[in-house]
């Protein structure tokens, strides 16, 4: 133990001053993925520990309800309610680009709650969602509906996008509805491209031709 250990317990004025650091505010628990569950139906009036603890039980919590107890006194006592930690943008986007059928429950509650609390958000998830449907229906013929539904949010990045699609709308249309691709072309075109690559760019095209003609 360290001297600076040694005094900082030494001048704590209250018990809670012994367990301060980084460990502190990290620490995870096994109901930290259900507290939005727990938050919501604080909200709607639902006060009693035991019964929350059964509704997560299903939804996979295999902690104590001696847990749940101890946050839902730590939601009495504390002068404002104690919510559960954001979710990282990263594991959002992923939400969103998922198809919400292959979401868990515990991961479409807390999608719903994100997206309730950001309009701009819940906007662009529709239209996500509604262009994947498109594409891996072939509905192609819903393309300019769809641009004039997204012309109407304030969505500046995908303005942007729907101007790129309207330079060439008709060739966007047949890709969402013909069941051909391009696919073994860019296959190819990235195969020389590698090539090339092996040889630091010094490759000329007799060269390159026989390599790409031979591999």
């Amino acid at each position: 133990m360290t001297h600076h250990t040694v005094k900082s317990l030494a001048d704590a004025a209250k018990p809670e001053d012994l367990f301060r650091g980084q460990w502190q505010y990290n620490r995870t628990s096994a109901l930290d993925e259900y507290k939005p569950h727990l938050d919501e139906r604080w909200n709607e009036g639902c006060t009693n520990a035991w019964k929350l603890w059964e509704e997560i039980i299903p939804l996979g919590y295999k902690g104590s309800h001696g847990i749940v107890s101890a946050s839902i006194k730590k939601k009495r006592t504390s002068p404002r309610s104690v919510t559960a930690k954001p979710p990282a943008p990263r594991v959002v986007t992923r939400w969103i680009l998922s198809r919400p059928e292959t979401l868990t429950e515990i991961e479409q509650l807390r999608l719903r709650t994100v997206l309730a609390n950001c309009p701009e958000l819940d906007a662009l998830t529709g239209h996500v969602r509604s262009f994947a449907t498109m594409l891996t229906e072939r509905q192609g013929e819903r393309l300019p509906d769809w641009l004039d539904a997204v012309r109407k949010d304030d969505l500046p990045s995908l303005h942007t996008l729907a101007a790129g699609i309207d330079r060439d709308c008709d060739a966007v249309i047949a890709g969402l509805t013909l069941p051909w691709n391009s696919g073994v072309v860019e296959g190819h075109v990235n195969r020389i491209k590698m090539l090339k690559r092996q040889m630091f760019g010094r490759a000329g095209f007799r060269l390159l031709r026989k390599r790409a003609l031979l591999s």
